[in-house]
């Protein structure tokens, strides 16, 4: 069933895996996983760009902030001698902030990948999106070791390696955010398409 294999999905290389020199080891992981590469470009992103890219609702900006404030409470530490607030909202606000300044503080990879499975796969290959309990073996496991209570204190995003798309809706919508209209490319690999 071949329509199986054309699953896409999005991932973006953010910041500090391009300043670590990681981008054909991304690429690598996930060619070896028989994923393809059918749309990829580095770029400089602008904030609107990057605005646009995350949800600005107020149930996604209270999430975060609600997650900043679990991640204060599991280590004991006041959120108001830190961030001057306890309130979820204005924590998330923050936070979305900080995102935005560092996903424009170097350049980006953009990449559309297709193959089977491909949004799980491509989820499964990075770990989980805490760098402290992602597994050895996947890309954030082995190339990044930041966490919410190390990045809330110092007012910074976790830096996190990659973005990957959590759904299939989601990365229809982000590759249509950030390729556009622009065609993925078509062609056959040895041994996968076959």
């Amino acid at each position: 069933m071949k329509h199986l294999k054309e699953e896409k999905t999005f991932i973006l290389i953010k910041p500090d895996g391009v300043q670590k020199g990681l981008i054909g080891e991304i690429i690598k992981r996930f060619e070896q996983r028989d994923l393809k590469i059918v749309a990829l470009e580095m770029f400089q992103p602008t904030a609107e760009q990057i605005d646009a890219h995350y949800p600005k609702d107020s149930t996604w900006v209270t999430r975060l902030g609600e997650k900043s404030l679990g991640t204060y409470k599991k280590y004991n530490l006041d959120p108001k001698s830190i961030l001057g607030t306890d309130d979820a909202v204005k924590i998330g606000k923050m936070v979305r902030g900080w995102v935005i300044d560092y996903m424009t503080s170097a350049p980006l990879v953009r990449i559309v990948v297709q193959g089977l499975h491909a949004v799980d796969m491509v989820r499964k290959v990075a770990g989980s999106t805490l760098p402290f309990q992602a597994d050895m073996g996947t890309i954030r496991g082995d190339f990044s070791i930041d966490s919410p209570a190390l990045a809330n204190s110092e007012k910074r995003a976790v830096m996190n390696i990659i973005h990957a798309s959590e759904t299939a809706e989601e990365a229809q919508h982000e590759i249509k955010h950030w390729f556009g209209n622009s065609k993925t490319l078509d062609y056959k690999r040895f041994g996968v398409d076959e």
